[in-house]
């Protein structure tokens, strides 16, 4: 009876054994399909975050490299500036330079032309020496002195005489000017500007309402200097001399002879306006 039961029981274990060893072998195989499942999670989010790490990477290089680019034009822009802000300050001081040089220059030519002035007028007002009796002479005539020595004016150079000459006739000091350029004339007669000279006393003549002296004036320029440049503008100066004095077909063969020899000149301009007038006249 003993060994039945002993039999009955081994069968019993033997039966009953391998549903505990089946349990347990699911259980393991579930836990390996959940940790594949969390293995490829986690090589799923490994990639993901090297694709970000990546992806920030060229992003952070494109960044730099953009910044890199902007820095270097900057610093480019900056000492193009200063450059220009240097040039600048150079150009700003050369200027400076040369106006404080001008002044200077304007300052001293300012000083000889009044010194020339006053030569002028101390010519025009010294007194003529008395005259004295020539012993000589038959019959107890006398004959004038000579007048007086040319005044420092005429020892000057030519182009501050000129310059005086100019400042008095610009203004309106025609009585000096006159003086003036006739000094010029006489001390430097072979000079190109000799006929600009004479033909700025018929100006001045001109100006001071003295038609009969410009017109002369004219005439002496036209007569000593027949290939001067200024000969159209003493043409043109002779006829409104001749025109103010009603001598009007002398002052129209004046502008005619303008038009006609000296087409392209300024005075040719002048005097093919002043021809349409007297054509109304």
């Amino acid at each position: 009876m003993k060994q039945k039961l002993s039999a009955a029981l081994v069968v019993a274990f033997l039966v009953a054994a391998p549903a505990p060893a089946s349990a347990a072998n699911k259980e393991h195989q579930q836990l390996m399909a959940d940790l594949r499942i969390l293995q490829e999670q986690a090589q799923l989010l490994q990639n993901m975050l090297e694709a970000v790490t990546e992806a920030m990477k060229a992003m952070d290089g494109r960044v730099t490299q953009r910044v890199d680019q902007l820095s270097s034009v900057l610093v480019k822009a900056f000492a193009d500036q200063k450059l220009s802000l240097d040039n600048l300050s150079n150009d700003v001081r050369v200027i400076r330079e040369k106006l404080d040089d001008n002044n200077v220059r304007i300052g001293s030519l300012t000083q000889e032309v009044s010194a020339l002035r006053q030569s002028l007028q101390q010519m025009t007002t010294r007194p003529a020496a008395p005259a004295e009796p020539d012993t000589s002479a038959a019959g107890g005539a006398t004959t004038p002195a000579a007048g007086p020595p040319p005044g420092s004016a005429v020892n000057a150079s030519p182009q501050k005489l000129w310059d005086a000459a100019q400042a008095d006739y610009f203004a309106g000091q025609y009585d000096l000017a006159v003086i003036g350029f006739g000094a010029y004339i006489t001390s430097f007669p072979k000079s190109d500007m000799a006929d600009d000279a004479q033909v700025y006393i018929c100006k001045a003549y001109l100006n001071d309402h003295k038609d009969d002296k410009a017109a002369e004036a004219c005439d002496v320029a036209i007569r000593t200097y027949p290939g001067g440049n200024a000969i159209p503008d003493a043409y043109y100066g002779k006829g409104l001399a001749l025109k103010n004095l009603r001598q009007l077909d002398r002052a129209r063969e004046a502008f005619e002879t303008v038009v006609k020899n000296y087409p392209d000149s300024n005075a040719a301009t002048l005097a093919r306006q002043a021809l349409v007038q007297l054509g109304r006249q």
